[in-house]
């Protein structure tokens, strides 16, 4: 009885160290999730946006080169209904696309958000004082 334990024992011995040794060899590659920008179950309104700077363009795509629809003055709110992240020239660039009467694309560099249109209109109105 002694033989077969010790060669069971063994056999336990061999499949652990194979375990960790095939462990060891082998590198896993792991790709990072990345979340989306706008969740896909969101409710029709992400937040809203007080423009911060003089002006700002309202584009008809999320690209510094696209169509100019009009635009947007200091104080304004709007809400924001999508945000995506686009690549120009190397660097990541945020854009909001908001709801306005041109409905259109706008860098988030150019807005603060709030989570609620309340908290928008206090800011804004704060801005224009």
């Amino acid at each position: 009885m002694r033989v077969g334990v010790s060669s069971r024992c063994g056999q336990v011995l061999v499949l652990v160290a194979a375990l960790i040794l095939g462990a060891c060899s082998r590198a896993v590659d792991e790709i990072p999730f990345t979340p989306p920008v706008t969740p896909p179950l969101t409710r029709s309104v992400i937040g809203y946006g007080v423009i911060s700077g003089s002006y700002t363009q309202v584009q008809s795509d999320p690209a510094p080169d696209s169509v100019s629809l009009g635009y947007l003055r200091r104080g304004s709110v709007t809400a924001i209904l999508e945000r995506r992240i686009i690549t120009t020239r190397g660097a990541p660039e945020v854009w909001i696309r908001v709801n306005t009467p041109y409905r259109g694309w706008i860098r988030e560099e150019a807005v603060q958000i709030y989570a609620n249109e309340a908290q928008a209109r206090t800011a804004s109105e704060s801005l224009s004082q």
